[in-house]
């Protein structure tokens, strides 16, 4: 599946009906989720659920029947997770599903819309009166076949509302081979460090707005409640979070891209980043990294590229010598690995780096798997 975005622009009466659909979503989310409490009720139950909704509600049946059945979708989507974790005993809290009260999209699958020949326009033709909005955005939509648009969803984000269409289609991407293989070490100081010893500087998109962010919240906290003024407060608030997620998502991005296009073998830790965030001293700069994205960004343009990605264990990565594999213990504060042994220096995360790789390589090994030559 693809995913292609537009920004949508209407007038303030379809943003409205748009909001009202939402709402409805939510609805029907949560009573789907209600009565599989109540009634431990399956699947299909939940998708015939929404018919009984229809008639109990009259505001319910204006949304496309489609669009009810994937909101019942999104309750047992909820229910399969929980289900799942507990069958593999997820360590913790399981994710027990719980109600919604923040919903902030409407998915639409192959009926109650219709896309204009030119890609540009789209209509909703269901009871929500959303009606004809306009597509802002430089990809070409008109290029792919209706059939081929499988969900439209609309969403509601601090700056506006967006579109997005789930096209299914495969990306091919012809990767050159370079014949080097890498092993990375995500940091702090830095964002990561290679085998090689090359770093990528850590960005820290939150840190550099956090000073804007604080002002524009203590002027949210000075309004009134319930007053327009706050609710525009609230609104400048939002919009600069979003600033700041999406240079996150795209920086990510480039840089997962930018790694795997010039490897073709790449290995990095399994961190557990919710279990690191628990240390109240980091926990800020670690979620300002943004390690998760980069390496699910990593893992899905790997697997376009066919380039295998090999995930080890953390232990010891940064204590162990990379030359001789003495045991170097040092605190988090010292960044330079000293070998007492056989006199390697290196930079603590450089070190680590070259141990994530032979760990890579040795894990291929043991599989019984040609493993390269060298790094």
């Amino acid at each position: 599946m693809l995913i292609y975005e537009y920004k949508l622009d209407g007038e303030y009466q379809q943003y409205t009906s748009i909001d009202e659909a939402i709402r409805i979503v939510q609805f029907i989310r949560n009573k789907c989720l209600r009565l599989w409490m109540d009634e431990r009720a399956n699947k299909n139950d939940l998708q015939c659920y929404c018919a009984v909704l229809a008639k109990e509600y009259p505001f319910a049946t204006s949304l496309n029947s489609q669009a009810r059945q994937a909101s019942a979708d999104r309750a047992w989507s909820a229910i399969q997770r929980f289900y799942d974790h507990c069958k593999a005993k997820k360590p913790g809290k399981k994710g027990y599903p719980r109600f919604q009260h923040d919903n902030r999209s409407v998915e639409y699958k192959q009926t109650g819309w219709k896309l204009e020949p030119d890609g540009r326009h789209i209509t909703f033709t269901d009871g929500c009166g959303i009606g004809r909005l306009r597509l802002v955005g430089t990809r070409d939509m008109e290029t792919f076949p209706v059939k081929q648009i499988k969900r439209v969803r609309l969403i509601r984000r601090a700056d506006g509302y967006y579109a997005q269409f789930c096209v299914q289609a495969e990306r091919q991407i012809e990767h050159l081979p370079t014949g080097k293989y890498v092993g990375i070490d995500v940091g702090l100081k830095a964002f990561y460090t290679d085998s090689e010893g090359n770093t990528v500087e850590n960005p820290r998109h939150y840190r550099k707005a956090e000073k804007r962010l604080k002002r524009l919240q203590r002027r949210l906290s000075k309004k009134q409640k319930r007053s327009q003024n706050r609710k525009k407060a609230r609104q400048a608030v939002a919009k600069a979070h979003l600033n700041v997620q999406r240079q996150r998502e795209d920086f990510a991005r480039k840089q997962a891209n930018a790694l795997v296009s010039s490897h073709d073998f790449i290995a990095f830790e399994d961190l557990q980043i919710r279990n690191m965030v628990r240390n109240r001293h980091l926990a800020k700069s670690i979620h300002d990294a943004g390690w998760g994205r980069f390496l699910t960004w990593v893992t899905y343009y790997a697997s376009l590229h066919h380039v295998p990605v090999i995930v080890v264990s953390p232990h010891f990565t940064s204590q162990n010598c990379s030359a001789c594999g003495t045991l170097v213990k040092k605190s988090l504060s010292i960044r330079t690995h000293v070998c007492p042994d056989c006199g390697v220096v290196l930079d603590r995360d450089h070190n680590a780096a070259c141990n994530i790789l032979q760990k890579a390589l040795s894990t291929i090994g043991q599989m019984g798997t040609d493993a390269p030559v060298s790094a």
